[in-house]
């Protein structure tokens, strides 16, 4: 069974994200399917537009391999990670600058590289049931697929809050957000992907199947995200949260558990991407991303969330005060 499905209907060039067991983590295989189908319908006047869909009910796409970026690197190949993001990257890039309508339909979790391959796209459905997160500071690894660009943009430091926290958003806030561009009800999403297939004009599609949410208000509380991320250091964002508010308490246990060095590195390239061009925080990103799993907290937090499944990471070192800036700033 291929793992990307890509064929043509109606004119649309279909591509079905399909590796259910692991939820459409991307592997290689997945990245070159998709790739390769993008590069074959960009020139084919049969092909109007694209619309990309998961086989799964439970997942868009959880992210990377992550798990064997990891076990890559334990096996002492130094070249499969950096050959691997690369790839990724440049698919990212590509699709952003589509020449044809993609169109992203995000009915489940969507972390990581799954951001990657939608939120780039020039139109992005999400349902009640999308989760949205990108979590790698739990991981050891920091936010990448270039989210140092499109968080960095967003409001009142919200990505800021989210490229370091991890935490995850809805369907509704990724709309209010503009991250995602429409969103449809879950009892009516197959109708509006069986009209794009179809042939139906995208426009007159997502007009006759897309909606308002039922609320509007964000699932966290912004005035408080920007009260305290806008804070210069994230030394001084933990001594912000000391104010006994339950969201407070809340993401100062949250940040707590994050790797230190992840932290720190994700704080500066949110801080770069807000002046760069997307190819540049791509690039910033792949820098980044070739030292971080080489240092001790990639192979430990991959561990414990993602093979061993314990949560208990042993970070190194274990406070921000400790890390070195300098081992990362040369990358920047």
């Amino acid at each position: 069974m291929a793992v990307v499905e890509a064929e043509v209907s109606g004119g649309v060039g279909h591509i079905v994200l399909n590796r259910p067991e692991a939820l459409n983590s991307l592997n290689g295989a997945m990245i070159d399917g998709i790739r390769n189908a993008l590069d074959a319908w960009r020139d084919d006047d049969a092909v109007a537009s694209v619309l990309v869909t998961s086989g799964s009910p439970r997942a868009f796409c959880a992210g990377g391999d992550i798990k064997a970026i990891r076990q890559s690197v334990v096996d002492g190949d130094h070249d499969a990670g950096p050959q691997y993001f690369a790839a990724e990257y440049d698919l990212d890039e590509l699709i952003a600058n589509y020449p044809k309508p993609y169109v992203a339909v995000i009915e489940a979790a969507a972390f990581g590289g799954g951001l990657g391959i939608s939120i780039h796209g020039s139109i992005r459905i999400v349902t009640e049931n999308a989760v949205l997160a990108m979590p790698e500071t739990a991981i050891g690894f920091v936010p990448d697929v270039g989210s140092s660009y499109f968080l960095s943009r967003l409001p009142g430091r919200v990505g800021r809050y989210l490229a370091l926290t991890g935490t995850r958003i809805t369907g509704p806030d990724a709309l209010a957000l503009g991250l995602a561009t429409h969103f449809c009800p879950s009892e009516v999403v197959n109708e509006l992907k069986a009209d794009i297939l179809a042939g139906t004009d995208i426009d007159e599609a997502l007009e006759r199947h897309t909606t308002a949410p039922s609320s509007t208000e964000l699932s966290f509380d912004a005035e408080a995200v920007a009260a305290v991320f806008e804070k210069e250091s994230l030394v001084d964002i933990i001594d912000a949260l000391e104010c006994d508010t339950s969201w407070s308490r809340t993401t100062k246990t949250q940040l707590a558990t994050l790797s230190p060095t992840s932290l720190m590195a994700t704080d500066a390239l949110i801080a770069r991407g807000a002046d760069s061009t997307l190819r540049e925080c791509l690039d910033r990103e792949l820098r980044m991303a070739t030292w971080i799993i080489t240092e001790p907290d990639f192979a430990e937090g991959v561990r414990a969330v993602l093979v061993d499944k314990d949560r208990a990471p042993q970070w190194k070192p274990l406070v921000l005060e400790m890390v070195r800036p300098e081992a990362f700033q040369q990358l920047l």
